[in-house]
């Protein structure tokens, strides 16, 4: 970084930053680095969480603060487990969320090759040696954490044997875990990850990106710095829970004689109260037919997050509250609630849906008659502008906004009380038709004609307000309301390791009805239902005509921002 650039990001930017920027800013100063280059390097094993968002914003977001680069790099070294569909799902989500790796695509399996050649170097180097024990074996002999490993019988290998051997493990001469390379370090290590860690396996699979080609492959620990050396990354940032790999990872960079070593810097994850991200669940939920996908809208993969309706600065947010640190701490759900409300309370039009219908009848409205009611988009926005709705004699209106006997304090509609129809009229209902089962099919009302929209008041007041759709021009929908998947009153984990399931986790509303500009209404697209929630337009499920809305959330909440956010 340029000295008048260093010069101008010191005058420009706040004087508190965290602990990431702290050590990066050290480093620029100090000549250790002259740029910073970042990367996010998720292993395609499954779709990405609310977790990993985290770490993709914090990885990029360094890099464009800091004028760098930021890769976006696959870590595909265990074709076991890894899929085409999910390196495109994570490709998705990334530019979804809006981090830009331009023409920085890389994939670990790429540099297979040279891997292969650091391990023969280790080797010739007397850093490393073929092991013939079995994983059971060599579990036994890494020893405790209080007693030390014992040493390897394939450790007392010539370089040139260790050499013969990998070669032939290259060729495909030996079957899936009769051998691997281990790296010579310390069996007596403090440290269980240096005692001589597995550093190749041999495994006849075909791989995503390389196919056959290769029948051994790196393990993680050993791949990872390899990678990060070759990009050029400065500084790689991850996780808590690979502290104690970061010998390892120091060791690598070392003995293969990098010039410029990366730097593993570590940081806590962001965990969310009572969902679920671990990918063994959530496999098993999309296999036992629980939700319908890795998207479904009950979890919090981003795919999930976005198809339910969440926005990438909402997520962005989200991020920003819980901040950067090294102590481990959960955020509750809720928090992530409030980030959407706020992200769209201004942006989005509030329309009216009824989600339980029930028809009104305007017994004195004039018969075949429709009005063009103008409608403001969002009372708090002007600039979003009006819309017309269609009103006539025959509405739709939520069945529990009637009762025949109310209780007391219930302001909408019963006989002979008054309630206004929001953006319309005054009317006064005079009773309700009942079906042969004492279901209640029409209510029935009378109106003022000189109270419309709030003109020609008499001075008299009406305490309920109720929205409504005209019933000939609504548009009829599908409309599902989510609750968490997991039973938040007993836990994430029942006694077994199952999951505690939510059993009403999913309603489904089969025939609702929306006020008609909701015909045209496109898949993500998003809308305020008065007095119901925030909505979404299904993507994967919804049809010409036949739209599907996912609740994003409901208005209420009981999220108290933090103080310290209140005062920005």
């Amino acid at each position: 970084m340029a000295e008048t650039e260093k010069a101008q990001l010191n005058e420009t930017e706040p004087v508190c930053r965290n602990f990431i920027e702290q050590i990066i800013e050290k480093d620029l100063a100090e000549g250790i680095y002259d740029t910073v280059h970042t990367r996010f390097p998720p292993e395609p094993n499954g779709y990405l969480h609310i977790g990993h968002a985290k770490s993709i914003l914090l990885n990029y977001g360094l890099a464009q603060k800091y004028h760098g680069k930021f890769n976006m790099r696959f870590d595909d070294t265990n074709p076991t487990k890894e899929k085409s569909e999910f390196v495109e799902s994570i490709q998705n989500d990334i530019r979804w969320l809006g981090a830009d790796w331009e023409d920085r695509l890389f994939f670990a399996s790429n540099y297979f090759g040279e891997m292969y050649e650091c391990a023969v170097k280790l080797i010739k180097k007397g850093k490393a040696y073929v092991s013939d024990l079995s994983a059971d074996e060599i579990r036994e002999y890494r020893g405790t954490l209080t007693e030390a490993g014992r040493e390897d019988p394939g450790s007392r290998r010539s370089v040139e044997e260790n050499l013969m051997l990998f070669e032939n493990m290259k060729k495909g001469l030996y079957a899936d875990g009769s051998k691997v390379l281990r790296a010579r370090i310390d069996m007596a290590s403090p440290n269980m990850n240096m005692r001589d860690p597995v550093i190749y396996r041999v495994a006849h699979m075909t791989h995503h990106n390389t196919g056959d080609a290769w029948c051994i492959y790196p393990m993680y620990d050993f791949a990872h710095p390899i990678e990060d050396a070759i990009e050029g990354i400065t500084h790689s940032i991850c996780t808590l829970e690979f502290e104690d790999h970061r010998p390892l990872y120091d060791w690598v960079v070392r003995e293969l004689e990098y010039p410029h070593p990366p730097k593993q810097i570590e940081f806590a994850k962001l965990y969310l109260k009572n969902v679920v991200t671990g990918k063994r669940y959530i496999k098993k939920l999309v296999e036992d037919g629980i939700v319908d996908g890795w998207d479904d809208p009950r979890l919090v993969s981003i795919a999930a997050l976005r198809r339910r309706g969440f926005t990438p600065e909402s997520i962005q947010r989200f991020v920003e509250l819980c901040g950067v640190s090294k102590a481990n701490s959960i955020a509750e759900y809720p928090a992530l609630e409030y980030c959407i409300r706020e992200d769209l309370k201004m942006k989005r039009p509030r329309m009216m849906a009824v989600l339980d219908p029930v028809k009104l009848i305007i017994d004195n409205y004039p018969e075949g008659k429709t009005e063009l009611l103008e409608v403001a988009n969002n009372l708090e926005n002007e600039a979003l502008g009006t819309r017309t709705v269609p009103f006539g004699k025959e509405l739709y209106i939520e069945r529990d906004d009637f009762m025949e006997e109310p209780p007391r304090k219930y302001f909408r509609m019963f006989p002979g009380n008054e309630v206004r129809l929001m953006h319309a009229y005054f009317v006064t209902c005079t009773g309700c038709v009942k079906d042969e089962n004492g279901a209640i099919v029409e209510v029935h009302c009378t109106y003022d004609p000189e109270t419309k929209c709030g003109s020609g008041f008499t001075g008299r007041k009406v305490k309920g307000t109720i929205h409504w759709v005209p019933a000939r021009e609504s548009v009829k929908a599908q409309v599902r309301l989510y609750e968490n998947i997991i039973d938040e009153e007993k836990g994430v984990y029942n006694e077994d390791g199952s999951l505690n399931l939510n059993p009403d986790s999913l309603k489904v509303l089969y025939d609702c009805r929306l006020e008609p500009a909701l015909q045209e209404a496109k898949p993500e697209e998003r809308f305020q239902f008065v007095r119901q929630g925030f909505f979404c337009v299904d993507y994967k499920d919804s049809r010409e005509g036949a739209p599907v809305f996912n609740r994003i959330v409901s208005l209420k909440s009981s999220y108290v921002l933090p103080k310290q956010e209140e005062k920005k």
